[in-house]
């Protein structure tokens, strides 16, 4: 029994240290122009995909969009990502976002992320905590493809929405996960 408890303790061990080396290599922004680039393309393609995205857009009074989010795990996991917050256009900030997590997991994903901030109160929560913590705070609507196809100027009632896009590779699982965005310099 010993045995299989260090050889168990073992692979977390190498599984937590892979996501620590990983995660962060893959997705580090070296400037501000880089991090601007990577968000220029991404909303296009958000567009184009999701139409209703456009029309939060068009009503948002901030849009956060974290173009890169890594994600890699094996019981432990980790995610990590950073993005530029644009209002009227123009980037006004830039933020990381961090993510750990721990359950039955295992995998390796990179995807993107866009938070439209709906109402001032919102933004403020933004802007004046000492990061914002996903599920605490204003309310945040995770928008899938069925319900981005019901989505219409006078049926947005929450403080954000968030869509999920450009995923690729595999991660299958759950576990207790909790996200932070953080105001980074750049």
């Amino acid at each position: 029994m010993g045995k299989r408890i260090r050889a168990a303790q073992a692979v977390l061990a190498l599984a937590t240290a892979l996501c620590l080396i990983v995660v962060p290599s893959r997705v580090r922004a070296d400037s501000a122009e880089q991090i601007d680039s990577a968000v220029n393309a991404a909303l296009p393609q958000l567009y184009q995909n999701q139409p209703s995205a456009q029309m939060l857009a068009n009503n948002a009074k901030a849009i956060l969009v974290f173009p890169n989010i890594v994600k890699a795990g094996f019981m432990f996991g980790a995610a990590y990502g950073e993005g530029a917050l644009r209002q009227n256009g123009a980037t006004v900030g830039y933020y990381s976002s961090v993510a750990a997590s721990y359950g039955y997991q295992v995998g390796f994903q990179e995807f993107g992320y866009a938070m439209f901030f709906m109402t001032d109160s919102s933004l403020q929560y933004l802007n004046q905590s000492d990061g914002f913590e996903v599920g605490v705070g204003p309310s945040i609507v995770v928008v899938d493809q069925g319900m981005g196809k019901s989505l219409t100027s006078t049926t947005l009632t929450q403080d954000v929405y968030a869509y999920i896009f450009d995923q690729q590779g595999v991660f299958a699982g759950a576990g207790i996960q909790g996200s932070k965005i953080t105001k980074i310099n750049r």
